[in-house]
């Protein structure tokens, strides 16, 4: 059916469903009240006994390790509070999670002040615009403090041992920052006393994190991101003096050095480095001079996080391994690998040892846990559950298991991703949408796909997540393979997926969707031009549709960081370049549904590059809908949008793979 009679068909059913009700017809569905903030355009009317069914899977409440109490055996997690994720305090494990923040706006980071524990402090931003601002709340009275200067973003936030100083960077936003140059503050402040907020030190560029402060609290340590590839290790005095690199420049191929952090004496530093392996390992860098040892070795897979206790003279680290992650332990002065707890598989965060004792707590998420924070104490060899995420509607041990797949691509290499496939009851060829995750640095990992269960369980449809080149997890030289002038190589993986799927018994190629966020929205779309004729259609959520107007317009603290993936678009050669792989460039490609999703608020990818690609693709007569969040950012964060997002979504897969109720 070509664009005019199906737009012709769609305005009939529109007016029908406007007319009134002949006394023997049913009467019309009713129909979800879309949020206030919520612009659409093209969406289709949601009826209500869609989304009753979809509540369910909607109502997880996972938790994230934010704090430990340094005084009580008491932690302090991220939950969903009503509309958006807020602290909660969990006084002891398995008891109900008390909020402690109620904001419309989400708050990503909270810490207990770690000498008494008699306040907390915060970041949050308005309306998805990631300006985060740091506020301290006395917990007596709550009573909240604003601590950051206004209009500055603020990046990485970092206690003092002893508790009585506050290191954070900040950087300008745009908004404010006529050069729209990016450069970085590094303020020093004691929480009691936010007049003593002293900026030590402004660093050229928006790279630099994970400011540490050594154990005597007259050191920090921090990284100078400038690449996934290239990172180096920064130390200087707490004042801002002596300020000196500590990890070498490359000679050869670029190293990532990442997550610093202090021996008890503050002569080393323990971190991750990939230098001379495919692989990040944990290393320990002396200052005094002299070469990095490895301590990691033996194992062939990336570091993921570390946390050095001094109390307890240990090292907890995760290595991430097919796609799950292992926790370990080691002798922070022998160096050597201990005992470590069996865990179901999953992905693993959060780690942070509980002050002044041998337990560690994080969170793990898996297919069939939506998330929930555990410790672990090391002399007694106990796990403890501390919270519960679930629906107490679903139950989750039916969810579907991801199985590893791989396909070989047009340069035969490997690529690899999971899939998750729907209960036996559904028979015949199933539908197929594949989810391209975003980053480009990232990685699809068998963690909890939420909502999406729904998809699977309920509607048949096979789920694939690939990990084309350019993922993290896979080494250093997978990671490079889409920079700059091979980013379209990455898209010919999904090419060849298409062809893998075609040859699979259990799946329908003639019916697959490709759907993907941020850097997987630009993927989505590049299929959609590339494999037009291959897929039913197409969901692009917050991506870049020209990657000219994104590097143009993206916030200046991120800027240079997005160049040195994709390519500078101030170089005649790259900027034509990018201009001919840009979607919006080649819109006219675009044959099959679009379904586009932007938060004006957006700082990492404006809403303009799913507003422009819109309104090519409408005055081309190509089928699109579009939903546009006023109070969001880089994806919906409030509850109510994820929902409608998520309901509009269903009925899209359900039209363009038609799948009946």
């Amino acid at each position: 059916m070509n664009a005019a009679p199906k737009a012709v068909v769609l305005a009939a059913v529109a007016l029908a469903l406007c007319a009134p009700a002949h006394a023997d017809e049913e009467p019309a569905p009713a129909l979800v009240k879309p949020p206030a903030a919520l612009t659409l355009d093209g969406v289709p009317g949601i009826p209500a006994r869609l989304a009753e069914k979809l509540a369910p899977y909607g109502d997880f409440r996972a938790s994230t390790m934010m704090s430990w109490h340094p005084v009580r055996r008491e932690v302090l997690v991220r939950r969903r509070l009503n509309a958006t994720n807020q602290a909660h305090i969990v006084a002891e494990p398995g008891v109900a999670p008390q909020p402690v923040t109620d904001f419309p706006d989400a708050v990503p980071f909270a810490a207990y002040e770690p000498s008494k524990g008699e306040y907390l402090v915060f970041t949050r931003a308005e309306g998805g615009n990631e300006v985060f601002r740091l506020y301290r709340e006395d917990l007596a009275s709550r009573a909240v403090t604003a601590l950051s200067p206004e209009g500055e973003r603020v990046s990485d936030v970092s206690w003092s041992r002893k508790g009585d100083r506050l290191v954070y960077a900040t950087q300008p936003v745009d908004r404010n920052n006529d050069e729209r140059k990016a450069r970085t503050s590094v303020h020093v402040v004691d929480p009691l006393r936010p007049a003593s907020d002293k900026v030590v030190a402004r660093l050229e560029g928006g790279g630099w994190f994970d400011f540490r402060f050594s154990e005597d609290g007259k050191k920090l340590a921090f990284v100078e991101y400038l690449s996934a590839n290239d990172s180096r290790l920064w130390v200087m005095d707490a004042t801002g003096e002596h300020r000196r690199r500590v990890t070498p420049l490359a000679k050869g191929a670029p190293v990532s050095y990442l997550l610093p952090r202090f021996s008890r004496d503050a002569r080393g530093l323990f971190a991750t480095s990939d230098h001379g392996s495919e692989f990040r390992r944990m290393v320990y860098i002396p200052l005094g001079g002299g070469d990095e040892r490895v301590l990691t070795g033996r194992i062939a897979h990336d570091v993921d996080e570390i946390d050095v206790s001094l109390d307890a003279r240990r090292i907890a680290f995760t290595t991430h391994e097919d796609g799950a992650d292992v926790l370990r332990f080691m002798d922070e002065r022998s160096f050597k690998e201990l005992p470590r707890p069996p865990l179901f598989a999953g992905v693993i965060g959060g780690l942070l040892w509980r002050p002044g004792a041998k337990e560690v707590a994080f969170h793990v998420t898996s297919a069939r846990s939506a998330g929930d924070v555990f410790s672990y104490d090391i002399e007694k060899n106990q796990l403890t559950r501390w919270t519960n995420g679930n629906s107490p509607a679903l139950n989750t041990r039916e969810f579907a298991e991801p199985r590893a797949i791989r396909w070989k691509s047009f340069d035969a290499r490997e690529i690899s991703g999971l899939e998750y496939l729907p209960p036996a009851r559904f028979t015949g060829k199933r539908p197929v949408v594949i989810s391209i995750h975003g980053g480009p640095e990232s990685e699809a990992r068998p963690g909890f796909i939420g909502r999406n269960n729904y998809l699977v369980d309920e509607l048949g449809i096979a789920l694939i997540y690939p990990n084309v080149r350019g993922s993290s997890g896979f080494g250093k030289t997978f990671l490079k393979l889409d920079n700059g002038m091979k980013r379209e190589d990455a898209v010919k993986d999904i090419g060849a997926l298409l062809d893998w799927i075609g040859q699979q018994p259990d799946l329908d190629a003639s019916r697959v969707v490709i759907a993907g966020g941020s850097y997987g929205g630009y993927m989505t779309l590049a299929c959609a031009f590339h494999y037009a004729e291959r897929i039913a259609g197409a969901i692009d959520v917050v991506g870049i549709s020209n990657f000219v107007t994104f590097l143009e317009h993206t916030e200046s603290y991120r800027r240079d960081l997005r160049r040195a993936e994709y390519g500078d678009e101030r170089e005649p050669k790259m900027r034509a370049f990018l201009e001919s792989i840009s979607p919006l460039n080649n819109a006219d490609k675009i044959a099959r549904p679009l379904m586009v999703v932007s938060g004006r608020n957006d700082p990492r990818v404006p809403y303009t590059e799913g507003e422009q690609i819109v309104a090519n693709l409408k005055q081309r007569g190509t089928p699109v809908s579009y939903i546009l969040a006023g109070d969001e950012g880089h994806g919906f964060a409030k509850k109510p949008n994820a929902d409608f997002q998520f309901y509009a979504t269903v009925e899209f897969l359900r039209q363009v793979l038609k799948i009946t109720p």
